[in-house]
């Protein structure tokens, strides 16, 4: 079975930076390929709404049948709120906390960003599945591009 990646919208802004280009644009072109299953939400296309071109051209290059997008409902607007509460986040990154919240609750396998001050980060990471745990949820796997794609 194919792998469920919830990929935040850096992961696209990677595809167009120096230092993240190579692993970025892999995990895109294994989506795009059907590799892995790609997973965005509402937050992710809003956020990308205002991405430079060549940024929102990454997700373009997936084909809409390989692409999974999950709405922003009240489950997830409730665990994101728990989520900033229990200050796994400050109230300022919300949109932070919506892209966990959301692939929490639709049980993805795997969240990927490079998102390291907020998401990608250890002491974050324990937060919010300790959030996770305490309402029954699993635990959410965060890497970041490189660890799910490998060095080549």
């Amino acid at each position: 079975m194919r792998l469920r990646i919830y990929v935040d919208t850096s992961v696209f802004g990677g595809c167009e930076d120096v230092e993240f280009l190579k692993p970025s644009r892999r995990l895109v072109n294994a989506m795009a390929t059907g590799e892995y299953v790609c997973v965005i939400s509402e937050v992710t296309l809003l956020e990308l709404e205002n991405a430079p071109a060549p940024v929102r051209e990454h997700l373009e290059r997936i084909p809409e049948s390989l692409i999974e997008v999950l709405p922003l409902d009240a489950e997830a607007e409730a665990l994101a709120t728990e989520y900033i509460r229990d200050g796994a986040v400050g109230k300022h990154q919300r949109a932070d906390a919506l892209h966990i919240a959301i692939a929490t609750a639709a049980r993805i396998d795997v969240l990927v960003s490079w998102n390291f001050k907020h998401i990608v980060n250890l002491r974050r990471i324990h937060a919010f599945n300790a959030v996770n745990l305490k309402r029954g949820y699993p635990i959410l796997e965060i890497r970041n591009p490189r660890e799910v794609i490998g060095d080549e």
